[in-house]
């Protein structure tokens, strides 16, 4: 699988610059970040941090450490005057609202260093999320392409295992870092682990009786899981 990522990250990238990749000192941009680099070179890897004030120290410090061993540029751009510009003339008291608008302007500033360089935007997500709709659209999705996309994140952590991604980044709890306190796992109500038994049975179109059968998972999981699917399919179209 390794190997199938590099070789379609290259296909991808031949006609331009390079890439740059959005980092938020997570398992998933940083593993994206060890297979561009592996893949390109890291000359032609940007990396960009767009922290807020809510996010935490340490997985900015993170971030810019695994830039720095790695060898690749990088920017900082905190992202909080930016926010605030919006909030003088708009109601951002939804933190739901806020929250996507925030990962809107960090697409926005991707795509500022992907016009200047000629760069393409490599997005960061995963299988797991984008089935159960977890992005947010014209946001963290909005990408060039996605080497992650076909692989769960229970994959990812393993691939990221494989290709020497620091252990205390694949040990963090996920989060999108909108809000404090948010986790991946809190929001979509469910485990990757168990996400990630129940996520193929519900693509071959196993029936709930089935897939419990299949995988001794309780019934309520596996049918909040296929109707989050069915809810957000309209962000996959």
């Amino acid at each position: 699988m390794k190997e199938k990522i590099i070789e379609f990250i290259r296909e991808k990238v031949k006609d331009v610059n390079g890439v740059v990749i959005g980092l938020s000192g997570g398992l998933d941009s940083t593993t994206t970040l060890f297979l561009c680099v592996e893949a390109l070179g890291r000359d032609k890897v940007l990396g960009v941090m767009m922290p807020s004030q809510i996010n935490r120290k340490e997985d900015l410090e993170d971030a810019i450490q695994v830039c720095k061993e790695l060898g690749v540029r990088h920017r900082v751009i905190e992202i909080d005057t930016i926010v605030e510009s919006f909030g003088k003339i708009l109601d951002l008291s939804d933190r739901l609202v806020k929250g996507n608008l925030m990962a809107r302007i960090r697409m926005c500033l991707l795509y500022y260093f992907a016009n200047k360089e000629k760069l393409l935007v490599a997005g960061t997500g995963n299988k797991s999320e984008y089935l159960q709709g977890y992005f947010t659209l014209h946001g963290d999705v909005a990408c060039d392409f996605m080497p992650l996309g076909q692989l769960y994140k229970t994959e990812v952590k393993k691939l990221a295992e494989e290709i020497g991604v620091p252990k205390k980044i694949i040990d963090k709890t996920p989060s999108p870092g909108l809000w404090p306190g948010q986790t991946d796992e809190g929001e979509l109500g469910i485990s990757y682990e168990d996400l990630d038994k129940i996520l193929p049975l519900v693509e071959k179109e196993l029936s709930v009786e089935d897939i419990e059968k299949e995988i001794n998972i309780d019934r309520e999981k596996i049918s909040r899981v296929i109707e989050r699917m069915k809810k957000t399919e309209f962000k996959r179209k």
